[in-house]
């Protein structure tokens, strides 16, 4: 990770000693009365392409009605910057760099923990907060980059939520699997080292496979050695299906349970048939969990013809909350921006008022999510 970092602040160097200005460094641009860029790095392609369309959606959302109350700064429009990182880490790095030459002055996009990392020196570097709606590794905030802002639950927390729901649901036996990224892995980890403790259900192995492989015989066969009655898998739909499957073409009775990079209705179509009914989740809340979001998700769905999914909550309010800093900071400057962030207490996000902690995340909730005739719905929330 060092020497990918390194490479990225390199080539970030580069970038920004090329650009165009000082509106590239984070400068206060505000003579400019133009529309003030967010840039949004989301997979439009690949093994979570179903997610991106939700994420750029949710945050045009927020876009329009900032703009339909009159946007910021005097009047000053919104305007959405999306960008394909097909959550791969070099498409990420390309990405970012190009939403930095174009001038966005916060981001709001991260989804694969794996694709986030390398571009937080990129938008770091050129001072350009960075709000990140759904990315959870807390290899994120380890590095205490003064710009980087997360609004989802992190992988301790929702390591936390996994422990406990499996030993409430009567887990005994339990098997970690991971895909070996940073935000599979650091949720596995961290739930095998709960699993460490006492009361807590046995570990019968925490196992790695590589995604985007077909056939995980290998690791299933491993697995069962272990007669788990529980399986928690940290990754993300495609793979997780693919598993729930071939687990159960291999005799497999036990239950699964699997991270919120998991939660879409694909799961359960490329596990087949019954496979995939009783699956559950640790999640932060969705649109369809949410009290009292129906009014929004009528609101989404006139305007994109589709039901709100997953991380389009977030989305929206990483916008909604660049504007709040924006208006707060009374500029574009990014170091003031991210100054306006540290010092909001009490905005209302979706998850609840807002108070970042010392490590500029905050304090997410997860439920526990299960899926009924193929849509994952809510079972209980964990306290």
């Amino acid at each position: 990770m060092r020497t990918v970092l390194g490479a990225v602040l390199a080539l970030s160097a580069v970038t920004v000693s090329a650009g165009c200005g000082q509106g590239l460094l984070g400068g206060d641009s505000d003579k400019d009365k133009g529309p003030i860029l967010l840039g949004m790095d989301i997979p439009l392609s690949g093994g979570s392409a179903e997610i991106g369309p939700y994420m750029k959606n949710g945050a045009q959302l927020a876009i329009d009605e900032v703009n339909g109350k009159g946007g910021v700064l005097g009047g000053r429009k919104l305007e959405l910057r999306a960008e394909d990182d097909a959550c791969d880490p070099k498409t990420a790095t390309a990405a970012a760099t190009k939403l930095v030459s174009a001038g966005v002055k916060v981001s709001v996009g991260g989804y694969c923990s794996g694709a986030t990392l390398p571009t937080l020196a990129i938008f770091d570097r050129a001072k350009i907060p960075m709000i990140i709606p759904v990315a959870n590794s807390t290899e994120l905030y380890a590095q205490r980059l003064k710009h980087v802002f997360m609004i989802n639950g992190t992988g301790d927390q929702q390591a936390a939520a996994a422990a406990k729901w499996l030993a409430k649901d009567g887990g005994t036996k339990v098997a970690v699997m991971h895909d070996n990224t940073s935000y599979s892995k650091d949720i596995a980890v961290r739930t095998a080292a709960e699993l460490d403790k006492p009361g807590a259900p046995d570990k019968t192995a925490v196992e790695a496979v590589n995604p985007g492989e077909s056939d995980y015989s290998a690791a299933v066969t491993t697995v069962l050695k272990g007669r788990p009655d529980y399986i928690y898998w940290t990754g993300y739909y495609a793979e997780g299906g693919l598993l729930v499957r071939q687990f159960r073409q291999a005799g497999y009775k036990g239950k699964f349970l699997v991270g919120d990079g998991s939660v879409d209705a694909k799961l359960a179509k490329i596990a087949g048939g019954q496979n995939g009914e009783g699956v559950y989740a640790t999640m932060t809340p969705t649109p369809q969990t949410l009290q009292g979001a129906e009014s929004w998700i009528a609101s989404y769905k006139q305007k994109f013809g589709a039901d709100p999914g997953p991380y389009s909550t977030q989305s929206y309010d990483a916008v909604r909350l660049a504007a709040e800093a924006i208006k707060k900071a009374d500029s574009t400057d990014g170091g003031k921006i991210a100054d306006a962030l540290r010092g909001l207490d009490g905005f209302q996000l979706f998850s609840g008022p807002l108070k970042f902690t010392q490590q500029q995340t905050i304090t997410g909730g997860f439920e526990i999510q299960v899926v009924k005739n193929g849509s994952f719905v809510l079972q209980e929330k964990v306290q």
